[in-house]
């Protein structure tokens, strides 16, 4: 384990796009780590200037502020959509050729593909405050990354499987793909940019590490849903048994694209959720590819100091301590069927016969037999609801302070649905 003198750690909060923060940023170093990129998953993938903004702008100005300021190491994570696109690799390594770049499925690979060959294209640069030095940069290209407080892939997993919408496997049982550890790739950047370093005794003057991308990852090619199966049964939450045809699942992503893509202008506001799956994701997880890290432990040393048993036991602990802090609650199903069961009873009962009230209540009437019997059923609904809240509020005083208000006002929407995940939860602090 690597320990750091805290006090010695500046924390510079900037905007990767602003050419003046990153000056900022990297002035006085002599490695810099570019790891910032947007666009990766969900409704960020459609954010095209955005992405390219970021992802290819922002490298450019880390590339000109370490040759303007004497930086002489430069490692960029990059990502193996640099080559995938779609198409079967089996233990893939750095010989094979980028992908063109029409052929990319979404614009963080294209992005990323071509600021990786900007940054690499770089090495060997001199440096303009430093006679007689050059700027050397490598890219190292990660799995997919998981470990306690990773924010893109198992949040997202987590969340869906939490709302069950998790109805289906996508691709063949077959089907492998990488996952690095977080540990694990600190590691490789950190072997990365010691093989940038050209004054090492024995080692010649040019660095092994410079020009040269590296792929990295646990080394345990496995099916992405028998890999978070694990973390999912530890918290509660079902895998879905069936599968879809990765043909099927594109469609679907498809669909969502096309939707998202209407929703432009609101794609970043916190209240659009994010789209089920897309293409991109859909080529991640349901189609074969998988790379050597060969290069990376011959000429860096790279070796995955952390199993991914290990790992995994990790994740799982992080995240079952994250959900003992946390709400509980049901599937989405349920609040659907409680929020358009009380709206519609609401409208049925007491509006006038205004847009599609009529039919509402023509439904209800059907149901209930009188106006009397419905405007009961929704009075003792809700004060059934406003009892069962005041009750849970009151009981999770007592098992979960933290989140008092958030039980309140869940129960008050959901009544007995959510209340009975806050008596399991007191039934086992009991």
């Amino acid at each position: 384990m690597l320990f750091f003198d805290l006090t010695q750690i500046e924390i510079m909060i900037g905007d990767i796009v602003q050419k003046k923060d990153v000056e900022r940023a990297v002035r006085g170093a002599d490695c810099v780590f570019h790891i910032a990129s947007f666009g990766m998953s969900g409704k960020e993938m459609l954010q095209i200037g955005r992405v390219d903004e970021i992802n290819i702008n922002g490298t450019c100005h880390i590339i000109d502020a370490c040759l303007e300021y004497g930086v002489q190491r430069l490692v960029y994570v990059s990502t193996y959509n640099v080559v995938f696109g779609g198409k079967e690799i089996v233990n893939g390594n750095e010989t094979l050729p980028y992908l063109p770049m029409d052929d990319h499925v979404d614009p963080y690979g294209r992005g990323k593909s071509i600021a990786e060959q900007l940054v690499l294209k770089s090495n060997g640069r001199p440096l303009k405050k430093k006679n007689g030095k050059f700027l050397y940069t490598c890219a190292v290209r990660p799995a997919a990354i998981y470990g306690p407080g990773e924010e893109r892939h198992l949040p997202r997993i987590v969340f869906l499987a939490k709302l069950g919408l998790l109805p289906f496997k996508i691709g063949d049982p077959s089907v492998k793909t990488d996952w690095i550890y977080v540990d694990n790739l600190v590691l490789a950047l950190i072997l990365a940019s010691m093989g940038l370093l050209d004054d090492i005794p024995g080692k010649g003057r040019h660095p092994i590490a410079a020009g040269q991308p590296y792929f990295v990852s646990d080394g345990s090619p496995i099916n992405t849903f028998e890999f978070v199966r694990p973390l999912l049964r530890s918290l509660g939450y079902d895998l879905p048994k069936t599968s879809l045809a990765v043909q099927h699942a594109l469609l679907l992503g498809r669909i969502f694209w096309a939707i998202y893509t209407m929703l432009y202008p609101w794609l970043n506001k916190w209240w659009l959720p994010q789209p089920l799956i897309l293409p991109a994701e859909v080529y991640k997880v349901g189609i074969t590819h998988y790379f050597s890290f060969l290069k990376a432990k011959e000429e860096l040393g790279y070796i995955p100091m952390v199993t991914p048993r290990e790992g995994m036991a990790a994740t799982i602990s992080y995240w079952q301590e994250k959900k003992k802090k946390s709400m509980d609650g049901p599937t989405i199903y349920a609040w659907l069927f409680c929020v358009i069961g009380m709206t519609t009873l609401f409208c049925a009962a007491y509006l006038p016969d205004i847009g599609p009230v009529p039919l509402l209540r023509g439904f209800s009437l059907f149901i209930f037999r009188s106006m009397w019997i419905m405007r009961m059923v929704f009075l003792l609904s809700v004060a059934a609801h406003i009892g069962e809240a005041a009750y849970a509020w009151h009981l999770a005083k007592r098992v979960d302070p933290a989140n008092s208000r958030g039980w309140f006002w869940q129960t008050f929407a959901l009544g007995f649905f959510s209340l009975r995940f806050l008596l399991k939860r007191a039934r086992k602090l009991a």
